[in-house]
């Protein structure tokens, strides 16, 4: 049983079950590249039709996650491993990077949005962020066609009330395609990061963010997180020694060469 199958369980039966269930669809079924559409609509946590191309367009990445509001386990652990990365995280939201959460539940409400958007502001710990974390609330057509694009497979329980579901936040790019999935309820700020700068193509952050990225790590799938690329670093050291090498010759040449005209300065020239 995998961790988001055992987390996914607990949150539906508050035990792991003996009988085995049925998972088919289930899941999160990464489509990287694929344009989120941008005309869906919903509501916001202040009661405004919005669409989804209005959190996309500029220079910032943004991260979309599907959950719902009143879910008993799954999602809180999620947004509550979420708001304590980001916590922990240089940037912040709506100034580096935009946050949209989504309700997969129909009838959950913009107050409803309205007081999570509030919970989970005051545990991120930076009123500034309350412009740039969205929590929608939306139709069912929309929500189904949302979760079809980004491939993220859910079911409602007739017999439980519930959502059959996993976890992950989708990192996507300023234009709304979708970068890199990191599944899970824990993230490290620095994986969180460099997925952001990742997302971004190197539009923010910082020149040595971006050389790290770019030359030092690479995204590991089996492990959802950027781990150091070896041959990289390898060629980048080799590079290094190569560069030391021939400017510590280039050092040495100058200084015989300064010691000779010195020599010839003070004896005169030879006859």
């Amino acid at each position: 049983m995998t961790p988001c199958t055992y987390i996914l369980c607990v949150a539906m039966f508050g035990q792991i079950p003996t009988d085995p269930i049925d998972t088919s669809g289930i899941g999160i079924f990464e489509k990287l590249d694929t344009q989120i559409p941008m005309d869906l609509e919903f509501t916001d946590e202040n009661e405004n039709t919005v669409t989804l191309g209005e959190y996309f367009g500029g220079d910032k990445p943004v991260v979309l996650t599907l959950v719902y509001y009143t879910c008993p386990g799954i999602c809180n652990a999620l947004l509550n491993g979420f708001a304590s990365t980001l916590g922990d995280m240089r940037w912040t939201a709506g100034e580096e990077f935009e946050i949209v959460t989504v309700s997969i539940d129909p009838t959950e409400s913009p107050a409803l949005a309205e007081g999570k958007k509030e919970s989970y502001i005051e545990l991120y710990g930076r009123s500034q962020a309350a412009d740039g974390w969205h929590f929608l609330v939306g139709d069912q057509d929309n929500i189904t066609k949302l979760a079809e694009a980004v491939g993220f497979g859910y079911r409602y329980e007739e017999g439980t009330g519930l959502y059959t579901h996993a976890a992950t936040l989708m990192i996507c790019t300023p234009d709304g395609r979708l970068s890199r999935y990191l599944t899970d309820v824990v993230f490290e700020p620095a994986t969180l990061q460099l997925a952001l700068t990742e997302a971004a193509d190197g539009t923010i952050g910082t020149p040595v963010e971006r050389f790290l990225l770019r030359w030092c790590y690479t995204y590991d799938a089996t492990s959802g997180t950027y781990v150091v690329a070896a041959r990289k670093v390898m060629s980048i050291g080799g590079a290094v020694v190569v560069l030391l090498t021939v400017a510590g010759l280039g050092f040495l040449w100058r200084r015989e060469l300064r010691t000779k005209r010195h020599k010839t300065v003070l004896t005169g020239p030879q006859t």
